[in-house]
């Protein structure tokens, strides 16, 4: 009999059915076999009986039971199909089944024709079926049977004694039949429960991976050997930029039509590890310049299919800045009290001197060099642990027009440039809501720097200051008439540390945009025709000026 399959357990309204569809498959398999069996006695003993010496005790009585047992067959087909009382279907069948196997042993002289040996199927068949309930009973009533028939014989007909030991092994193999029938029933339940414990680990793992990977902040595609993708998260969904629920719904869809580039660098990375030999390494690229790319082959052969890993880079360049300022942080906060004090001592002892009356003008432009570079490597020493201690914002709201006016004048005067150089556009009437402090030094690291790359013309650096329509923020950009930011250079503008200018240390543009987070502003840079622009966005203020 086929083996049961402990999932596939279905319950019928009412309660009437407590058993599983492969119990009742089961039985009318085995009530197959009995219509099988009584259809090929009939025809034996009608086409053949003489040669095989069925019913060669009564013939007669052996032609009406084997059709009593075909139309027996046909009722229980009948009977299984209303699937009800399992276990009572099964001990009629099985009684019934001894009892007209043991008439036929009768209706053909004994053990001697063979026919015991239709018993063994029947109890191997009832033992699996029933999961080896009363087993051992059946076998013993099938034993009963044949020696008490066998007993009739002898002492009717005058049999000899000899058979007592055909029927004697023929029952000791029912009980073997009925104890290996019950052993493999007890192998076969415990194989299913540990199968469906398996099949209930593995789609909980299966969930866990799905929610582990919809969780990941980076995006993950499985693809197949055929370049199907399997499997892909929300992340990479958003990185591929495709709008297709087709990949959300989970539907098999080729990698080539909705990420050329990305299937392209797979099948360089798979045709450099064709052999199929040897697992192939972890392959890492950049298919752009936000995201980077990690190939995992699953397994050791190619067809097996392959993980891809499509990292933001900008968030792992945001980590790695913020490991090495941590590092920073640590070596200055241990340095910055070490570098300050001979930095003052020699400040002061510069100041004392330029004012001897006998120091002659070179000495004092020799001084005034001292104090030139003490003051810029207090000023990088200040920039430095200002990242350490962070920027707490005092945020008000003032009237940004007239405070870039002011600031303009300022910068010029301390930059000795010609005011002419600065134009400054602003909207009447505006109100930012920012720190004043933290928007000087904004302004001041931006406004330094483009009139250090301009052209030194009247208005080649603008100040411009307007309304964002339609929603509550400013926009406030510093344009200068340079040669403006090299490409190999604009993506590291706002690094700690990378700077191109000499004397520079890195700092001022970082310093700028944090001070504009802490405000909650962005500062960016935008590309444009001629020279560097800068665009600060920020929140507007309340009240009137």
């Amino acid at each position: 009999m086929n083996a049961l399959n402990v999932q596939d357990f279905r319950v019928h309204s009412g309660g009437a059915n407590p058993y599983p569809d492969s119990y009742w498959r089961s039985l009318h398999l085995f009530n197959f076999y009995r219509l099988l069996i009584a259809l090929v006695l009939l025809s034996g003993v009608l086409l053949g009986g003489n040669i095989l010496q069925l019913g060669s005790h009564d013939r007669t009585l052996f032609i009406q039971v084997s059709v009593i047992y075909l139309l027996f067959g046909l009722v229980c087909a009948a009977v299984i199909r209303t699937r009800r009382q399992f276990n009572a279907q099964i001990a009629m069948q099985v009684l019934v089944d001894i009892a007209f196997v043991t008439i036929l042993i009768y209706a053909s002289r004994g053990v001697t024709s063979g026919l015991g040996l239709l018993l063994l199927t029947t109890l191997a068949g009832a033992g699996l079926i029933s999961r080896g309930r009363l087993a051992l009973f059946y076998a013993a009533l099938a034993s009963i049977a044949v020696l008490l028939e066998q007993a009739y014989e002898m002492l009717i007909y005058q049999e000899s004694a000899v058979q007592f030991i055909q029927a004697g092994f023929l029952c000791i193999g029912y009980f073997a039949t009925a104890m290996v029938a019950h052993t493999l029933t007890r192998l076969t339940q415990q194989n299913e429960e540990i199968a469906a414990q398996r099949d209930i680990d593995v789609a909980n793992l299966s969930e866990v991976n799905r929610l582990v990977i919809q969780d990941m902040p980076d995006g993950v595609i499985v693809v197949d050997g055929a370049g199907l993708i399997r499997q892909i998260n929300t992340q990479a969904v958003a990185f591929l930029g495709t709008n297709d629920g087709r990949l959300r719904a989970g539907e098999n869809r080729h990698l080539a039509d909705f990420a050329p580039t990305l299937a392209a660098h797979l099948a360089r990375w798979r045709a450099r590890h064709s052999d199929g030999v040897k697992e192939a390494p972890a392959y890492t690229t950049s298919m752009d310049e936000r995201h980077g790319l990690r190939f995992v082959q699953v397994g050791v052969r190619p067809e097996a299919g392959t993980v891809i890993f499509l990292e933001d880079l900008t968030r792992v360049r945001a980590q790695a800045q913020q490991m090495k300022l941590a590092a920073i942080g640590r070596l200055t906060s241990n340095i910055a009290h070490e570098v300050r004090n001979p930095l003052g001592s020699i400040s002061h002892a510069a100041q004392l001197l330029q004012e001897e009356p006998e120091s002659s003008p070179s000495m004092r432009r020799l001084l005034g060099i001292i104090h030139d570079n003490t003051q810029r490597l207090n000023r990088m020493v200040n920039d430095v642990l200002g990242l350490n201690r962070g920027q707490a914002a005092l945020l008000e709201s003032f009237g940004l027009a007239e405070f870039v006016r002011q600031f303009v004048a300022e910068v010029a005067e301390t930059e000795q440039a010609d005011p002419a150089i600065f134009t400054v556009r602003a909207e009447d009437g505006l109100l930012v809501l920012f720190d004043r402090t933290h928007l000087n030094q904004v302004l001041w690291n931006l406004c330094r720097n483009a009139l250090r790359h301009c052209r030194g013309q009247p208005g080649s650096v603008q100040i411009i200051a307007h309304r964002v329509r339609g929603s509550h923020t400013l926009k406030l950009d510093i344009i200068d008439d340079g040669l403006g930011v090299p490409p190999p250079v604009r993506g590291g503008l706002f690094e700690p540390f990378v700077t191109s200018a000499p004397g520079g240390n890195g700092l001022g543009l970082y310093i700028a945009r944090e001070l504009c987070a802490a405000n909650g502003a962005t500062l960016d840079f935008v590309e444009s025709s001629v020279g560097a622009q800068f665009t600060m966005t920020c929140r507007a203020g309340e009240g009137t000026l």
